[in-house]
């Protein structure tokens, strides 16, 4: 009660402060607070606070002058601004609304992260804080004889609140109290600004192909929306600038990436990339998007390491519409390949895809009916019309146009004992035009026919201990009619069976083959879902074929009139592990013909992942040599502060590794270190083996380098 009297009093006897009058005034608490005579000076002391619009002061004594509008605090002082930056102080003469004024012996700590500590510091507008003769870190400061790992001196400071920014004057860097380097005038964002132009973090690399390197990156605000960022990579052997152009709109974004390089590596001739992206969302639902992925030459990408690095670049150009019963997309394709052996004039290089599907739901007919249209394109540069010298058996120069309709009626019944019933009904369609193929030249027209029946008995129990259990045997009877016409197959050579088409009636990718004659199908689905925290699941299933079909692969497991086995697994746990297999299993030869393995194990203190596959020889897919890899990679806290990755890819046919990196970083409230070595094995007319290394340090306590507050140490550690 005597606080709330004393603080009434005393906001009473500040509010009647003609200076203030008209723009509010302080409210004060402390034990307690005198009035001289005269009713000019009020002195407040013992737990003093003091409240001005959001501004919380915290002091031993304030003296007020009403003549002159100023207080006379004496420590310790500790302002809290509204946005947590907090200023500390011995002894402080400011104004009403602690905007104006001197402060002795000053703390400035900004957004808990970067604490600057001053001789004395200078309060300027509520905007600015000058300080004078200064040490500045985000590291913990334990005492005078333990000097924090990097600290910045300077004459003078300037801190603009509204910009968000740092000045320094006469700054020297130190680490562990010594010296690095100089510089008359530098400027840093504070830690609460998240864009502002200057430099970034700094990386230094070295490389068996570039020699040692630093990259520079500067960062531009081009507005609320847009940034544009330019990093000079300069090595003995090379000269680059890499950049990176980002925009959000009302409706979209677009973001792009290239590089211009100058190097000894191909005779000082210009080399770099382009890589953009975006999408946009226009009326009546439609979407944009488009990607563009360009080079000058096969090796760039490998040889400078890029992030961007893959074996075949994609440009695509696509307007698509999803409604809940209709599709339409439209795209235009530009492919390039750089993989050493494969000649992009022989190879599909511009596709052009035209699709629509519709659903509709006849009240008489019941169930539900599937309209799809597809138009699609595709051409290859090479003008001969038979095959090259290339490993594939395909017409160098041939190009294929193709129209597709396809409409069906499915339903769906459930029967006594829960058996659930399907149908299927189908026709296709099709039209194909051939060009430039000695051999198959002309307009083929198809009709198919198609029917099939399937029943799925789901049963499904839950145990005494809460597991529920589903067990679902699934069978397929189909008819697909018509004769096959002497249409090349271009589209699908490459043939999956798996999970997603064990019961479809055809399972090539593309228009250019259908399945024929009679077929069935046949499976077998598990799944379990336990209360102490693990799932798991298991798909076995199997095909028959009236007759056997030759344009399906050994490798595809479907070649013969019985299919391989398809055996498909998952396994998942809360503790973080996860095991997903798939694979055909040929019965015949014991063997598995196509293998595929993840496994990952993700806690707190580490994750794992590792990958296998396996494809055996199959000289329809171009495979002479079985292909066996595989892949890891992994990352461990070590302690709080380090933290060690690695990863690596081994061909296991090949005897040899591919790739192979491993990494260290470490981390606390006020630098991060990170260190990197990757090797990359390949070597071939256009791909040499390099190794890379990488160093990047970052100050935390900047928006440059990110937070650290999670880091942060305790002195006695």
């Amino acid at each position: 009660m005597r606080r709330a009297l004393l603080a009434c009093l005393a906001a009473a006897a500040l509010w009647v402060s003609p200076a203030r009058a008209q723009d509010g005034s302080v409210l004060l608490l402390a034990d307690t607070v005198l009035v001289e005579a005269g009713g000019d000076t009020l002195i407040a002391s013992g737990n003093v606070e003091a409240l001005y619009e959001g501004t919380r002061l915290t002091a031993s004594t304030i003296i007020y002058d009403r003549t002159s509008n100023t207080l006379d605090i004496q420590g310790p002082i500790r302002i809290t601004q509204p946005n947590g930056d907090v200023l500390t102080a011995t002894r402080a003469e400011l104004d009403q609304g602690f905007e104006n004024g001197l402060l002795e012996s000053a703390r400035f700590v900004l957004d808990e992260q970067l604490q600057i500590a001053s001789a004395r510091a200078a309060r300027v507008g509520g905007r600015y804080t000058a300080m004078s003769r200064i040490a500045a870190t985000s590291c913990q400061v334990c005492g005078s004889d333990r000097p924090p790992l990097w600290a910045i001196r300077a004459s003078r400071v300037v801190h603009d609140a509204e910009e968000r920014q740092i000045y320094f004057d006469d700054a020297q860097f130190r680490i562990l109290g010594m010296p690095v380097f100089y510089l008359p005038r530098m400027r840093l964002p504070d830690p609460t600004l998240e864009r502002a132009r200057g430099f970034l973090i700094p990386e230094l690399k070295t490389s068996t192909l570039l020699g040692f390197g630093i990259k520079l990156p500067y960062f531009i605000p081009l507005g609320d929306h847009a940034d544009l960022t330019l990093t000079p990579y300069l090595s003995p052997v090379t000269t680059t600038l890499e950049l990176r152009y980002r925009q959000a709109f009302r409706n979209g974004d677009l973001t792009v990436n290239s590089a211009v390089s100058r190097d000894s590596l191909d005779r000082d001739q210009p080399r770099g990339f382009l890589f953009a992206n975006g999408a946009f969302d226009l009326q009546r639902g439609y979407r944009l998007s488009f990607d563009i992925e360009a080079v000058t030459d096969e090796a760039y990408l490998n040889d400078y390491n890029s992030t961007f690095k893959k074996d075949r670049l994609d440009s695509a150009v696509t307007l698509s519409r999803t409604r809940r019963n209709s599709f339409f997309s439209t795209s235009v394709i530009h492919y390039e390949s750089l993989t050493d052996g494969e000649n992009n004039a022989t190879q599909p290089t511009i596709i052009g895809d035209v699709r629509y599907n519709r659903r509709f739901f006849p009240q008489r007919l019941g169930g539900e009916v599937r309209l799809g249209v597809a138009a699609h394109g595709h051409y290859r540069y090479s003008d001969r019309d038979v095959d090259g010298s290339d490993a594939d058996t395909v017409v160098d120069g041939r190009d294929v146009a193709r129209l597709n309709i396809d409409l069906s009626w499915r339903d769906r019944w459930t029967l006594p004992g829960g058996l659930r019933a399907g149908a299927l009904t189908q026709v296709w369609v099709d039209q194909f035009d051939v060009r430039q193929d000695a051999g198959a030249e002309g307009t083929y027209s198809e009709i198919t026919p198609a029917a099939s029946v399937e029943l799925r008995w789901p049963l499904a129990r839950t145990t005494e201990t809460g597991a529920r259990i589903l067990l679902e045997p699934v069978a397929q009877l189909g008819w697909i009619g018509g004769e096959r016409t002497g249409v090349p197959n271009d589209e699908s050579t490459r043939v999956e069976f798996d999970e997603g088409n064990l019961l479809a009636l055809s399972r090539f990718p593309a228009a250019d083959r259908r399945e024929r004659g009679l077929i069935g199908a046949a499976g077998l689905r598990w799944m379990r879902d336990d209360p102490d925290g693990w799932r798991a699941a298991l798909t076995v299933g199997r095909v028959w074929r009236e007759e056997e079909d030759d344009s399906l692969s050994r490798s595809s497991g479907l070649d013969g009139t019985e299919s391989d086995w398809l055996v498909s697994g998952q396994f998942q746990h809360e503790t973080g592990i996860q095991l997903l297999a798939r694979g055909l299993y040929d019965a015949s030869d014991l063997r598995f013909t196509k293998a595929e393995i993840r496994a990952n194990v993700s806690q707190e203190r580490y994750s794992l992942g590792a990958s296998y596959i396996l494809l055996t020889t199959d000289p329809d897919e171009d495979r002479d040599d079985a292909q066996s890899q595989w892949r890891l990679n992994g990352r461990y806290n070590i302690d709080r502060q380090w933290t060690a990755t690695g990863n690596t890819r081994y061909d296991i046919a090949e005897g040899q590794f591919l790739t192979a990196g491993i990494g260290a970083e470490y981390r606390n409230e006020c630098v991060i270190v990170d260190f990197s070595v990757s090797r990359s094995f390949a070597s071939s007319t256009n791909l040499e083996p390099s190794t890379d290394f990488g160093l990047t340090v970052a100050l935390t306590g900047f928006s440059t380098g990110g937070s650290g507050k999670e880091y942060r140490r305790s002195c006695s550690n």
